[in-house]
């Protein structure tokens, strides 16, 4: 089994009229992580966590601390697969990070589009101390469908046949 395949989410949108933006959120169980990839968690390792479909804007990214790691001194990173840490750099994922410590995007952060589908990834930067092999974090997203709607005018009614 890779890593990640019990963590990544699907981005599900709104259907209805005038799209909107709207929350998506995962919980990344970092024992699960462990699981995952059969070995110890070490810095490098990457967890896809949210996948996000081609023509979706990222508004906003960031991680909350949900329940305290058992990390050591550790820190992640948050980003695409073409930028990995453009929503988050460096949060301190410590075990001495209390829980609802939240870490997003710098203030010259600058929506971004997703060209190709893509995964909003979890990075573990660095790992040193005690093993990580517990913890939990809240992955969310703020995104929004810009996709091609079509045209949304009618060219020709019935009525114009009629004359």
């Amino acid at each position: 089994m890779a890593l990640g395949d019990n963590t990544l989410a699907a981005a599900r949108g709104s259907s209805s009229r005038g799209r909107k933006p709207y929350l998506v959120q995962t919980i990344v169980d970092l024992a699960t992580a462990l699981s995952d990839k059969g070995s110890a968690l070490a810095a490098g390792d990457v967890i896809p966590v949210i996948a996000v479909p081609k023509g979706m804007m990222i508004l906003n990214a960031g991680i909350e601390v949900d329940t305290v790691t058992s990390g050591g001194t550790t820190t992640f990173d948050l980003g695409t697969g073409v930028d990995a840490d453009c929503f988050v750099d460096g949060m301190d994922g410590s075990d001495s990070t209390a829980a609802g410590t939240i870490a997003q995007n710098a203030a010259a952060f600058q929506p971004l589009v997703a060209v190709a589908d893509d995964n909003i990834d979890l990075k573990l930067v660095t790992q040193s101390g005690t093993a990580l092999t517990t913890g939990k974090l809240r992955i969310f997203a703020v995104l929004m469908d810009i996709s091609d709607t079509g045209i949304g005018v009618a060219d020709i009614a019935d009525r114009d046949y009629l004359a």
